[in-house]
């Protein structure tokens, strides 16, 4: 008697609901401490003066664009 079984076209087995929780609670941590860093880097591009700003190639309308230039595509 053979026994066949068919693990190639089988689909993943579906994670479990924890899992599937952890990974999202890991995922909104990352979100939050990333948000975190540009808002402290915004602050900190805030606190300079218009000189050094100047001296970066930045005037103070250029500051959310810079912080965030990698999430906006104007």
């Amino acid at each position: 008697m053979v026994y066949y079984t068919d693990t190639i076209n089988s689909p993943a087995p579906k994670a479990s609901f924890a899992a599937r929780v952890g990974r999202g609670l890991r995922s909104w941590f990352e979100a939050v401490a990333e948000a975190r860093g540009r808002v402290a880097e915004f602050e900190a591009l805030n606190a300079r003066t218009d000189a050094q700003l100047a001296a970066m190639g930045l005037t103070r309308a250029d500051i959310p664009r810079y912080v965030w230039r990698d999430m906006i595509h104007v």
